[in-house]
């Protein structure tokens, strides 16, 4: 008798390439066009075959090289995706990452004379760029649109004005979706006003960072150097010309402008830990708005805060809806 022992197959990794993608709608307000894009383990060994794509979002002061290396950081997506794939939890997708890392330490994912128009640009100029230079599947229904954190508020407010670009979208944790708020904001935005210049930003807490940025996307002001915004706090005092422009940009007060969009989504989902307030609370209000319109969607609660689980659910959540909802048949090129 013989007994025949198999080797293990070693489990396919996919590779990313990081790109430089010049963008004239960010000229001049970016320091570097640069993004990240993971090519599954099939992409180099079937040249002919053509991939649905992914756009998913970073959050806050964070880079593309962070969550897809080569910088360590507390999630590397890459990996992230490999396990899915090796646990048959995921089809195979091309999944790109926008650099939205700015001298404010963050775009916000929005239209601004002070950041530069990275609505515009990750909707129109990135998908271009995209689809000329990778085989992807070139039509919305094969267009996924994922973030996190200020990714999932960018996700959010791109996703529904441009339902004939991507047809499914998941928001993971999204930052930002109610109007500013007086009392809660007063302590970060009293930190935010002492900022003097760009060397500064990086100087004061993460919350009052965030107030900057969202003031540089938000309430912009070309003829208010150094830093070229306006903040709904000054002397002391609450702003509300500037809340206004805040409120405008926030999901929860534009939703309903939006909603025969967010009904032509092929999917549409999002989550949060219940440690992680006030998103938690803020994307249950949604999830009631779009019940109340009769939009499809799915919506989560779970155990968890605003970190802890991203990966996991990645993993178990966002590339299985993914997997379902979006198209990976070539007939609709």
């Amino acid at each position: 008798m013989f007994l025949l022992s198999a080797r293990p197959v070693a489990a396919q990794t996919g590779t990313v390439e990081h790109i430089k993608v010049h963008g004239k709608l960010l000229e001049g307000n970016l320091e570097g066009d640069s993004a990240s894009v993971y090519l599954p383990p099939s992409y180099k060994k079937n040249a002919k075959r053509r991939y649905p794509v992914i756009y998913m979002l970073h959050g806050y002061t964070d880079s593309d090289d962070k969550w897809m290396g080569p910088t360590k950081h507390w999630i590397n997506l890459p990996s992230v995706i490999d396990k899915a794939l090796a646990a048959k939890e995921s089809r195979e997708f091309i999944v790109v990452m926008p650099n939205g890392f700015t001298r404010y330490h963050g775009s916000m994912y929005s239209n601004s004379v002070a950041t530069g128009d990275w609505e515009d640009f990750i909707a129109q100029e990135l998908v271009a760029y995209v689809d000329a230079h990778y085989r992807t599947l070139r039509n919305a229904a094969s267009r996924g649109l994922a973030g996190h954190s200020m990714g999932g508020y960018g996700a959010m407010r791109i996703g529904m004005k441009h339902p004939e670009i991507f047809s499914a979208v998941y928001l993971q944790s999204p930052c930002c979706m109610s109007a500013p708020d007086a009392e809660r904001n007063a302590a970060f935005l009293e930190n935010a006003v002492t900022v003097k210049d760009f060397d500064g930003i990086a100087k004061v807490e993460f919350l009052p960072r965030v107030m900057l940025a969202s003031a540089a996307a938000w309430s912009p002001n070309p003829k208010n150097p150094p830093l070229y915004l306006d903040l709904p706090w000054k002397d002391g005092k609450w702003q509300p010309d500037v809340a206004q422009k805040w409120a405008a940009n926030a999901p929860l007060v534009e939703v309903d402008q939006y909603i025969t969009n967010l009904r032509r989504l092929k999917g549409l989902a999002f989550d949060a830990g219940d440690k992680d307030q006030p998103i938690a609370s803020n994307i249950a209000i949604l999830d009631g708005i779009l019940n109340t319109n009769s939009v499809p969607h799915v919506f989560e609660i779970y155990d968890g805060d605003h970190l802890n689980h991203i990966a996991e659910r990645f993993e178990m959540k966002v590339l299985p809806f993914f997997s379902k909802n979006l198209s990976f048949a070539a007939e609709h090129q």
